[in-house]
């Protein structure tokens, strides 16, 4: 499993803590120090069957400051994933990539359902 996060996020500390209380192995990612790739974001969406919308982090300093709210809908994919990719701060965490799912963001009843 891929583990992709933010260290300083308590959501992303709060499912690591969850993956180690349940003996779950996985390899840590920072986002930050090496966001993904528009390939990889093409390809997690797709797996994950959740609307592009979902990987942005729309809470974040810096969806926000560039007023990614109004401009979105107005965007191609392609323009999407190419913004998401050059700034690991623009994508929702954590995300677990694992051989049978992508999940985004931290549910606990999601991830249970789907590792456990």
């Amino acid at each position: 499993m891929l583990f992709i996060e933010y260290p300083a996020c308590s959501t992303c500390q709060k499912a690591g803590k969850w993956l180690d209380a349940h003996a779950l192995v996985y390899t840590d990612r920072h986002i930050k120090e090496q966001p993904p790739t528009a390939d990889e974001l093409r390809a997690w969406r797709q797996r994950s069957g959740l609307p592009l919308k979902r990987f942005f982090n729309t809470s974040g300093r810096v969806y926000q400051s560039l007023g990614l709210k109004e401009k979105l809908p107005t965007m191609d994919e392609a323009g999407q994933l190419r913004l998401l990719a050059s700034d690991g701060m623009l994508v929702k965490r954590p995300i677990l990539v694992t051989d049978d799912a992508v999940l985004v963001g931290f549910r606990q009843a999601e991830w249970e359902e789907a590792l456990l």
